[in-house]
């Protein structure tokens, strides 16, 4: 498989496309005025303690207060969760140094823990702990306690006294000399950060993660990547010396790019994201996708569409499954999905049917950077899955709620909306005493009440004993209307 990393930047904005042999699979944005702040870590102030959420909101100095559960409090002397009454832990106006999980989502605010991290390419320092942990993805047991010891070694060697480490999966089969370098880095940072700790105000940033274009390069970079194109010469070169630093021997990967046509350009990554938007997904059989993402989870219908198969029925849906299986682990990651995730595949009668599809899942979910756990088929058919959410998904960065509809999706019919002006004119009439109605309303609205519904308008005159007339609005959306008695 052929992996290769787009990196697109202007003074504006950040962009980011993992492409797998040749087709998009991720995307990641990040604006100059609107800048992830996951991993970043300030002095808070609790400003709120809620005992019956076992939770609090922490003034970290952004426009929403941000949010911390008992269960991300930690004890710094003994290294275990505290007991769950926040009350006797937290008080209002107590300070305390809190780490971002989550970005601001919506209307919700950052999600904060106070078990500190600082990450590397190989490795993830925790400072409140002194354990060391390993990636999942490091199956091989022999290598896993290889990576043990060489840390255990390596901690030794640079006599550290605080702290704990966990291996990322991008620590397979390297030598104990890189994981000694990013020890080191990582110690000095923590130096660095616990300076700024001693000096920090109130409600105050300690320490910023590396921008997008550099976190690239420290997390995702590794020898199955096959080349990283780079469209801005300072961003290239920070990379390049970034790799020089940490990781020379893939230094070569790094290509820049200042040609025609522009970067995002190259295998439609542009068309994809508009794509990537819709609620319809096509299948290449004639099936489809409906995603329909709402804030408490993600809904996923498969359809056979117009693909009417060779052989059965049975034989239609399952193709279609394994299709569609192969699919939505493409736009979850694609679309950055997360939060509870329901998929509804056609039914199946056959189980060995459903366990392969099930199976396809899993395995297309396994290339994807968040933690994915697929539950399996319920009793009603559905799949139940989860995927973590640290940031906005792909449709809240690039859009907002629809000015006509308020977010709803649909818009009431120009029928309903005249007899809503009939009934209110009725209304009006019944209460005050006038000459004539003016109705303000949309261009399609005013229309319709001129031809479809010209004879409902006479009878109502007739009825009521007053002249209507009418004012076209271009401002107003097809659901609003004004009645003006005059």
């Amino acid at each position: 498989m052929s992996t290769e990393i787009f990196i697109n930047v202007t003074p504006m904005e950040t962009r980011v496309a993992f492409v797998e042999n040749s087709i998009l699979q991720e995307v990641y944005m990040e604006r100059t005025l609107k800048r992830g702040i996951v991993g970043n870590i300030y002095k808070g102030q609790v400003i709120r303690v809620l005992p019956g959420m076992q939770a609090a909101f922490i003034n970290i100095g952004l426009d929403k207060a941000a949010f911390i559960h008992v269960a991300e409090l930690t004890n710094r002397e003994i290294d275990q969760p505290q007991e769950e009454d926040i009350t006797k832990l937290l008080k209002e106006g107590q300070h305390l140094i809190v780490q971002v999980t989550k970005d601001p989502i919506g209307t919700k605010g950052a999600r904060l823990t106070t078990q500190l991290s600082l990450p590397s390419h190989y490795l993830v320092y925790m400072p409140q702990t002194q354990h060391i942990g390993i990636s999942l993805r490091i199956e091989d047991e022999l290598e896993r306690e290889r990576l043990k010891q060489l840390v255990t070694e390596c901690i030794e060697e640079e006599a550290i006294v605080e702290g704990g480490f966990i291996i990322r999966t991008a620590a397979e089969g390297i030598a104990k000399s890189e994981l000694l370098t990013d020890i080191r880095y990582l110690n000095k940072l923590w130096n660095q950060v616990k300076g700024h700790i001693e000096k920090a105000q109130a409600s105050s940033l300690i320490y910023e993660d590396l921008p997008l274009n550099l976190r690239i390069v420290r997390d995702f970079i590794n020898p199955t990547i096959h080349r990283v194109y780079i469209d801005s010469q300072e961003t290239f070169h920070k990379a390049e010396q970034f790799l020089q630093e940490f990781l020379p021997e893939l230094s070569d990967r790094l290509k820049l790019y200042m040609n025609d046509p522009p970067l995002f350009d190259i295998y439609g990554i542009e068309q994809e994201l508009q794509k990537a938007i819709e609620r319809k997904v096509s299948l290449k059989s004639g099936g489809y996708l409906v995603i329909d993402n709402t804030e408490a989870m993600t809904t996923i219908d498969v359809n056979t569409g117009g693909f009417v198969g060779h052989k059965n029925l049975e034989e239609t849906i399952f193709k279609t499954n394994l299709e569609a299986a192969t699919a939505i682990a493409r736009q979850l990651r694609l679309r950055n999905l997360g939060g509870i995730i329901i998929i509804d595949f056609i039914d199946m009668e056959l189980e060995e049917h459903r366990d392969q599809v099930l199976q396809t899942l899993q395995k297309e979910l396994e290339k994807d950077h968040s933690k994915t756990n697929v539950l399996g088929f319920t009793e009603l058919g559905l799949v139940q899955m989860t995927r973590k959410r640290t940031r906005e998904n792909l449709e809240q960065t690039l859009c907002e709620p629809c000015f006509q509809c308020h977010g709803k999706g649909t818009l009431k019919t120009s029928e309903t909306v005249c007899y809503e002006i009939f009934r209110e004119i009725m209304r009006i009439a019944r209460a005050y005493p006038t000459n004539r109605y003016l109705i303000l309303a949309n261009q399609k609205i005013v229309d319709r009440l001129l031809d479809e519904e010209s004879n409902n308008v006479a009878d109502l005159e007739t009825f009521i004993g007053k002249t209507i007339s009418f004012q076209v609005e271009n401002l107003y959306t097809q659901d609003q209307y004004d009645v003006v008695p005059q």
